[in-house]
């Protein structure tokens, strides 16, 4: 035989030792703990360490380890069942500016972890935790883009001085009443230049013109709220302190929110489906129109009807909305001069001109502050089915005259004290674009996690060793050298999977399993082309050199057309599906390395210094 390049069999020795060095982490496991970060996500005090040892001590618990991670703290414990003491312990202790959540931490040595090396992190079917899946309203998200047509297109108007009689709202349609034709065409062709997301129309059977929007800017649309969802849902999820959760779009307006460890769902619910915000709104009236509006349920054109919380009184709000939640940079509870909660808020650029303009023409008049909310509440049917209604809470929390001008930095008061807390939390993640809905909700034990981790270990020892037993008997010699192989590319899948954070789940394991099959299928296909050159008279040394060579181009085109298929899977796939394709997209790859490079330079180091070999041990 040829002799072996050195550097191919350098290579393989130096693959094999990362590949292990990186898969070891896996061995040790991972064991369960507490994780604490503060509620504002600012770092934690230097005496953190002492603070949580003396609560623990206190109550006769003891960690294992106890250590800083990013912005965390991580304390190990060495049963479940200290991990839940332990944690009910500093949620009492810390109270409620810090948030205590259940997590695992790695048994790793700290040798292992200096170079990188660490466990693979596991997905919600197989440690345990809370599976949602929440779906944006887009119908509300059009419904809200429409309703601002409503005011910005009659302010522009009346900039450009084009007047007109009248405006309505008909749908997600805006409606503009001119005099005569003229003044219709002119507001046409200074709408259409202003607005080129409006699709524009000129009725012939009266003086209006007609203003929606274009299909291009409803996908615009709702791409951003859902986008815009997706970030605000991460923010939240991360104040709540899980580790390792996922947030992630699926289809056209939904979203994927699992939460590992978790298995009290209550206040994530709360927390997901919430979208609490703020207005700022002038004040038309607070006192006898509004009471006459309310009586009568007549509202004056360009304003709303809402009501006081305190004593429900009536006001009539201006439609337009000089500051939201959309414009809120920062929120953070606070207490005002008299000591009464407040939420101390900051505006961006945008909201801070708006506001600063509107107090310095309205020194001395009134300006009210709107708290909107969507509540969902889950009630229970004379049989005993849960029924999880919407709720939609409008109401002004403060009516406070101007009394100088501010702008992107000013104070909110009116609020509860556990309210304003709760409200700072949500302004600072971010205001929801549109609500969204829970359409499914899965809760996977801790218990179940563990059976299908032994289920799917199981599964892959199994596999392994039947594919074992087939090519030794198969092809005797030749069948170790595949075995040996095989055992080499699990490992390497498992320190890649390790490496790039990949989280393994149930499908994934059934990917590793699937792989098994095909990475030996690489050398079936080089042993029977040894087979076909030694039935062909060829000699010994020649066949395995032709066996490898020859069938190298066969492995690699069947290799690719699958790789194909797994990379649709992870591009159209969700959740499940993309793990699958994830284990198996890694596992081609490196079997195309180990099939090929590892069990040849066994073949070269059992036969290829054997000079006078006159068969092969494979038939």
């Amino acid at each position: 035989m040829q002799p072996y390049p050195l550097w191919k069999t350098l290579t393989l020795v130096f693959v094999t030792l990362l590949g292990v060095l990186y898969a070891l982490p896996n061995i040790y496991g991972q064991a369960p703990a507490v994780q604490v970060n503060t509620l504002s996500g600012d770092p934690l005090p230097s005496d953190f360490d002492a603070t949580t040892e003396a609560a623990l001590t206190a109550a006769s618990l003891k960690a294992e380890t106890s250590h800083a991670e990013k912005k965390h703290w991580v304390l190990r414990f060495a049963s479940p069942e200290d991990q839940l003491k332990a944690a009910d312990v500093l949620k009492r202790a810390l109270g409620n500016s810090y948030i205590v959540a259940l997590a695992t931490d790695a048994k790793t040595p700290a040798w292992l972890l200096a170079l990188g090396a660490k466990p693979m992190s596991l997905g919600l079917d197989l440690r345990g935790g809370v599976h949602f899946l929440l779906e944006v309203d887009i119908a509300d998200a059009k419904k809200a883009a429409a309703q601002r047509y409503v005011t910005d297109i009659p302010n522009f108007l009346r900039k450009e001085n084009i007047r007109y009689t009248g405006r309505r709202q008909d749908g997600e349609t805006t409606v503009l009443e001119f005099a005569d034709g003229a003044l219709r065409e002119s507001a046409r062709k200074a709408i259409a230049k202003e607005f080129p997301e409006l699709a524009l129309d000129l009725p012939a059977s009266s003086l209006t013109l007609t203003a929606k929007l274009t299909d291009v800017e409803i996908k615009r649309i709702v791409d951003f709220a859902v986008e815009q969802n997706l970030t605000t849902l991460r923010n939240r999820v991360n104040q709540l302190g899980v580790a390792e959760p996922l947030v992630q779009r699926q289809g056209l307006n939904r979203i994927v929110v699992q939460l590992p460890a978790v298995q009290d769902t209550t206040r994530i619910k709360d927390l997901l489906g919430a979208t609490a915000t703020l207005e700022y709104r002038a004040v038309e009236d607070s006192g006898a129109a509004a009471d006459s509006a309310a009586a009568s349920g007549i509202i004056p054109p360009g304003t709303d009807l809402f009501f006081t919380r305190e004593g429900r009184r009536p006001a009539l709000l201006k439609k337009e909305i000089i500051a939201a939640g959309v414009n809120l940079v920062d929120a953070t509870a606070t207490v005002d001069e008299n000591g009464n909660p407040a939420v101390s808020v900051k505006l961006d650029s945008p909201g801070g001109k708006r506001m600063y303009d509107f107090t310095s023409k309205n020194v001395g008049k009134p300006m009210a502050v709107l708290f909107k909310e969507i509540v969902y509440e889950t009630n229970y049917n004379a049989e005993g089915v849960p029924l999880r209604e919407k709720r939609n809470v409008e109401e002004i929390i403060s009516i406070a005259t101007i009394q100088g001008i501010f702008g992107n930095q000013f104070r909110t008061t009116g609020l509860e004290s556990k309210e304003a807390q709760s409200l700072s939390v949500l302004l600072k993640a971010g205001a929801l674009a549109a609500p969204v809905e829970i359409v499914e909700e899965r809760t996977v034990g801790p218990s179940l996690g563990a059976d299908n981790i032994e289920k799917g270990f199981t599964a892959a020892l199994l596999g392994l060793a039947m594919v074992s037993v087939f090519m030794a008997v198969y092809y005797r010699v030749f069948g170790l050298f595949a075995i040996a192989a095989l055992v080499l590319n699990l490992v390497l899948v498992v320190a890649v999977l390790s490496l790039i954070g990949a989280a393994l789940t149930v499908p994934g394991i059934a990917g590793i399993v699937l792989h098994m099959g095909i990475a030996v299928d690489a050398n079936v296909l080089i042993y029977e082309r040894i087979r076909e050159e030694l039935r062909n008279g060829v000699k010994p040394h020649e066949a395995i050199q032709h066996g490898y060579d020859r069938a190298f181009l066969t492995i690699a085109d069947a290799n690719v057309t699958v790789l194909i298929g797994t990379v649709m899977l992870f591009a159209l796939g969700a959740g499940p599906v993309k793990g699958f394709a994830i284990t198996l997209a890694i596992g081609i790859l490196t079997s195309q390395f180990t099939a090929i490079v590892g069990s040849r330079a066994l073949a070269q180091l059992v036969f290829g210094r054997k000079t006078r070999l006159k068969d092969l041990p494979i038939w």
